[in-house]
């Protein structure tokens, strides 16, 4: 059997200028009233530079950087979220991403229901998630509530559903944009306790998070990004000690 890797090389990716250069028609009518400054346009963004990264199995790979470095958008590029202009890349392996908890709820529809359309959406069958329902409604600890719509639900209540259901399915690399907070104090243990068991069940970790701290007991290896480039790799107190003293 192959060993799950990631191998990104040579990728380039940029967002479209559309996305910045969208303005509202409120915008509009005080610009031409002179209220507002128009925007300048911007061309695109240049967010992964000539982008080269191989991570192999066995491999905690955790990314620092500062806001807007490219630290998300490299994860969301692994998961095949962004497509990429120029380069190549390969994953070999099932990918778990946790990036957006509430990804895919209907908010008419019960906490039950909400299960399976999750479910579906990460990949499982029908029966697979129904075989695990139970474990996820009582990890949550919803109670009657998992059969009245979530819409009803406290924004407590929804993160607690959100975070058993996503967290309820492992892949073999696992992507994770900072390390969740859910929920409640009571909530809290028994959370932190499922992702530390999920990060080191993946044969690959992938974290993001701005936790310093984090990054140093949790990973094996730390990349530094700015601008979209990689500019330090290594064993996680190089890396760190080194982010410390630029920033």
């Amino acid at each position: 059997m192959d060993k799950c890797c990631i191998e990104l090389e040579n990728v380039d990716l940029y967002y479209p200028s559309h996305i910045y250069n969208a303005t509202t028609f409120k915008q509009e009518i005080f610009s031409l009233l002179k209220l507002q400054k128009k925007k300048d346009k911007l061309d695109n963004v240049h967010a992964l530079r000539n982008f080269s990264l191989t991570v192999q199995e066995g491999e905690k790979l955790g990314i620092i950087g500062h806001n807007g470095a490219g630290k998300s958008t490299l994860l969301k590029t692994i998961a095949g979220i962004y497509p990429i202009k120029s380069g190549d890349l390969k994953v070999r392996g099932e990918i778990r991403s946790l990036f957006d908890l509430s990804l895919g709820f209907d908010l008419e529809s019960t906490g039950r229901e909400n299960i399976m359309y999750r479910g579906l959406l990460l990949g499982e069958t029908p029966k697979a998630i129904l075989k695990q329902e139970q474990e996820i409604i009582d990890f949550a600890g919803l109670g009657e509530f998992i059969d009245y719509p979530i819409r009803s639900y406290s924004s407590g209540m929804l993160i607690r559903l959100a975070f058993a259901i996503s967290t309820s399915i492992e892949g073999e690399i696992l992507l994770l944009d900072e390390v969740i907070a859910a929920g409640d104090a009571s909530f809290t243990a028994k959370a932190k306790e499922r992702m530390t068991g999920l990060m080191s069940k993946a044969k690959i970790l992938v974290l993001v998070s701005h936790d310093l701290t984090t990054i140093r007991d949790v990973c094996s290896r730390v990349i530094l990004i700015k601008q979209g480039q990689i500019i330090k790799d290594g064993i996680p107190e190089e890396v760190i000690e080194f982010y410390k003293k630029t920033v």
